[in-house]
């Protein structure tokens, strides 16, 4: 039966799943999710081989929360033996109706899981001769492409894989769905890839530019020791660092944080607004929501990064009801947002939320 596959953190295979059931039903698509917890991938098996490309084309990979990749699934095994893989896939291609795509890249992927690193290194040697084996039967292009659509083979062990396809405007560009970002040894926590990793994958270059000119002033919520912070200083912003805790040493010797001990849910603005806010609380995600919704109905920030921090069950209900929230509150205003909210890969149990504000009324 033709699924989606969706690349997923391990643990969050439910989350994907419901999520992907939500997103698929308000298409008219229909099926079923099917994973094993803590497998690294849920399949969204349809009930319709014709709506394959249709589902696949639903939404675009930043569209959604929990999948890291999207890829449709139009072939599969479950008995490749050691010997000689590279022919059985291709015998298997033969065998069935490979859609009428030219495929510009190639990628083989596997779970990230402890087990799915067993079979990286396999990967790795894998992708040379079955690309060339892939090129010589004209199924891709004999040079790279990466603005066509890519054939992907996802083994979830040596002997079970999946065969299926993605459309660059629809996918992550990274292997395996993951970009992996270096963690700057002057940084005074890990936790500033999570804001790295939003600047870097949930904004566009036009917004990027717009919210992080040098001179803007920005708020950091929360910000001990200052790994947030950091990301904005780099950029040249003024900070204000709220928290009650040390904000690292360093950071204030810039000259561009002032620092100051309060609490992050009565703080305001020192000069009454602020070009952007930023917030890693750890508090319940409906208040945090609220928080950021307030601030930015009120005008004491133009644009808003922030996370919201996940319970254990009910993920995907967690993050669905605090958006919602957060969209009523801004549907009140005259201005237009993009909003965006990703499960990133530097994120742990917590989704992060990029609000952009596009508009505003004179």
């Amino acid at each position: 039966m033709n699924s989606i596959l969706a690349y997923c953190r391990p643990g969050y295979e439910n989350d994907t799943a419901n999520e992907l059931t939500s997103l698929y039903s308000e298409r008219g698509i229909y099926g079923y999710p099917d994973f094993i917890p803590k497998q690294g991938f849920t399949k969204f098996q349809l009930y319709e081989a014709e709506t394959l490309d249709k589902a696949l084309k639903a939404y675009a990979i930043d569209h959604t929360v929990f999948p890291r990749q999207l890829v449709a699934v139009f072939a599969s095994t479950q008995h490749l033996e050691k010997e000689d893989r590279v022919g059985q896939l291709l015998a298997l291609l033969e065998d069935c109706e490979v859609p009428d795509i030219t495929f510009g890249a190639f990628d083989v992927e596997y779970p990230d899981t402890e087990d799915g690193k067993t079979l990286a290194k396999f990967c790795r040697k894998f992708t040379v001769p079955m690309r060339q084996a892939l090129r010589k039967k004209g199924i891709l292009l004999p040079k790279e492409n990466i603005n066509k659509p890519k054939l992907h083979i996802f083994f979830e062990s040596f002997a079970t894989c999946y065969i299926g396809y993605s459309y660059p405007t629809h996918s992550s560009p990274h292997h395996l769905g993951i970009c992996r970002l270096k963690f700057p040894a002057e940084a005074p926590s890990r936790s500033t890839l999570k804001l790295e990793d939003a600047i870097v994958n949930m904004l566009t270059d036009k917004e990027r530019n717009l919210v992080f000119r040098e001179g803007a002033r920005g708020v950091d919520l929360g910000a001990c020791p200052g790994g947030w912070t950091y990301q904005l200083v780099t950029r040249g912003m003024y900070v204000e660092a709220i928290d009650n805790g040390l904000v690292d040493e360093s950071l204030m010797k810039t000259g561009l944080v002032e620092h100051y001990a309060a609490d992050g849910f009565t703080y305001k603005p020192q000069y009454g607004r602020v070009d952007l806010l930023v917030c890693d609380m750890i508090e319940q995600p409906d208040r945090v929501a609220k928080l950021m919704a307030n601030w930015l109905v009120k005008g004491w920030t133009t644009h808003a990064i922030f996370n919201l921090k996940l319970p254990m069950k009910r993920r995907f209900e967690t993050v669905s009801e605090a958006m919602q929230a957060v969209k009523a509150c801004l549907n009140e205003t005259s201005d237009t947002f993009n909003i965006r909210v990703r499960h990133l890969y530097h994120d742990r149990d917590e989704v992060t939320v990029t609000v952009i504000r596009t508009s505003k009324e004179v």
